[in-house]
């Protein structure tokens, strides 16, 4: 049984921690009110962008629009495939009813195998693309010919396409090279910041006439940067990306990119006969 004294001194305690418990709510809430008035502040200080991302980094004085597509072939049709859709390209390419043109057409060499990757151009952007979409609908030999195709893939995905300001416009080229293109998917909200070092950074990778063209993505998996370099061979890309390594100022490149990255592809491609980047 509890003695006088003993139920007095819980009672002190009590007390002692009903103030301290007292004080650190008031503290609490205070620390609280102060990071809510922070907070809101900050939201305060940060400027609206004016405009998309797109009308910022794209080139304003073209409407090209770009189509890349993934096909994933069956091992034993690779040959085949490539015959039909080198047909395919060629009647599109050259015809003048439809406004698009092949800009490049891989088989990866080193990357995801079997697989093939075409490179489209629609001058004219999004009203182009939908010119074509709706020609090839009543084009009963393109129907066909997708018909044989689909036996032959495994899958198949696309994106629509911007090509960068500050990149070359993809123009055919004589070979024979090999194909880098290095596809970067970004953190949602990095393109700007991704596009203001990569406008100062391209001046340290065109002195062997690699840099091919650059594009973001649209349409399809968002926040997607590809990079499309050429080289006459594997070594020739060692040596080159190896000489970037002593410019002054590539390596700050690299520095403030790498945290925009969320994740990273290479591959390394081999053109088809009919691509006009050979």
């Amino acid at each position: 049984m509890a003695t006088t004294g003993s139920v007095r001194s819980q009672g002190r305690l009590l007390c002692r921690y009903s103030a301290v418990s007292h004080v650190g709510r008031k503290f609490s809430e205070s620390a609280v009110g102060r990071w809510f008035r922070s907070a809101s502040s900050s939201v305060h200080k940060v400027d609206a962008r004016k405009d998309a991302h797109s009308n910022l980094l794209s080139k304003q004085e073209t409407t090209n629009l770009y189509k890349i597509q993934f096909h994933n072939v069956k091992p034993e049709c690779l040959e085949a495939y490539n015959n039909l859709e080198a047909e395919v390209q060629k009647r599109l390419h050259h015809n003048e009813d439809y406004p698009c043109e092949v800009v490049g057409s891989w088989n990866t060499w080193y990357g995801e195998q079997d697989q093939a990757v075409h490179l489209w151009r629609y001058r004219g952007g999004y009203p182009a693309l939908t010119e074509c979409l709706n020609k090839l609908k009543v084009n009963k030999e393109y129907l066909e010919s997708r018909k044989e195709r689909a036996k032959m893939l495994h899958s198949r995905r696309n994106q629509l396409l911007l090509e960068f300001s500050f990149w070359n416009e993809p123009l055919p080229r004589p070979g024979p090279n090999i194909y880098e293109m290095r596809s970067y998917s970004l953190k949602p909200g990095t393109m700007i910041e991704w596009g203001n070092h990569w406008a100062r950074a391209i001046k340290y990778r065109q002195e062997n006439n690699e840099a091919v063209g650059g594009f973001f993505s649209q349409v399809g998996d968002l926040y997607v940067v590809h990079h499309l370099w050429a080289y006459e061979s594997l070594q020739s890309r060692d040596e080159t990306r190896n000489s970037a390594w002593r410019k002054e100022g590539w390596d700050a490149n690299v520095y403030y990119t790498v945290p925009l990255i969320r994740s990273m592809e290479s591959r390394i491609m081999i053109p088809t006969s009919s691509s006009p980047l050979q």
